[in-house]
């Protein structure tokens, strides 16, 4: 039995003070929640505070990002002995928007992603087709292809996937339960090709394409959604935690 895993991508949102405060409440709203792994992801300059207000509480916390080197002229960058002095215990690793804004490629995701495992960090590993990709009836061909570069010579039986269906995020188009379903299924086939079928049942596959409250126990009801990897309605304590609640 896969235990489900809420994380909260707070994206480029909230002060170091700010920050404090909805963990506050998001505390407040999920304590005593046990079997359902929950996690937030503030920007980087909010890590050290996050960290307190999450210091006790069955929050963890997340980071948005890794660089593969351990330390170096890499000016902008964030290295995992800096995310696990602040008390980081996850990390997202290739988000559509770092794919679209900032050049990742399935090759910097595999970098990134071993030098997290490495570190002990756990990585959650974002695939998924654009619009243009799925119209054109590439989506199976993207994830598989995202999937298998972005875990190739690693251990997945420590890695997060985050399936985001980029072509409904802010398209006005929605994945169903079904099709969300469908692609989650597909990348645990490929999860069994590369790494066996035990281990690959062991594997927890988010959802990260617009989850609400009004849509989580649904789509987390699916057999091979295990969570979500939550955006906006991450960013309100009430709307979140009611995210991690339809996964109980």
């Amino acid at each position: 039995m896969r235990t489900k895993i809420v994380a909260g991508n707070w994206k480029m949102n909230k002060t170091a003070s700010e920050a404090a405060s909805l963990i506050e409440g998001i505390k407040k709203e999920v304590a005593g929640i046990t079997n359902v792994e929950v996690i937030v992801c503030p920007p980087f300059t909010d890590l050290k505070d996050a960290a307190a207000a999450c210091a006790g509480s069955n929050v963890k916390l997340g980071a948005q990002n890794i660089h593969w080197e351990a330390n170096g002229a890499y000016t902008g960058e964030i290295s995992a002995s800096m995310l696990k002095d602040l008390g980081v215990t996850h990390v997202i690793i290739g988000h559509s928007e770092r794919r679209q804004y900032f050049g990742e490629t399935d090759e910097t995701v595999n970098k990134r992603t071993k030098a997290a495992l490495d570190a002990g960090l756990v990585p959650l590993v974002c695939v998924g087709e654009t619009l243009q990709e799925r119209d054109g009836g590439q989506m199976e061909a993207v994830v598989i292809r995202q999937t298998k570069a972005g875990l190739a010579g690693l251990d997945i039986s420590k890695v997060v996937i985050a399936y985001e269906p980029v072509w409904a995020i802010g398209t006005g188009r929605t994945a169903t339960p079904e099709q969300a379903q469908e692609v989650h299924a597909l990348i645990r086939r490929t999860l069994a090709e590369i790494a066996g079928k035990a281990v690959a049942d062991t594997v927890r596959i988010q959802y990260g394409g617009s989850m609400k409250p009004d849509n989580a126990k649904e789509l987390m009801s699916q057999p091979d959604i295990d969570g979500g990897l939550i955006g906006g309605a991450a960013l309100k304590a009430d709307t979140f935690a009611a995210i991690v609640k339809a996964g109980v």
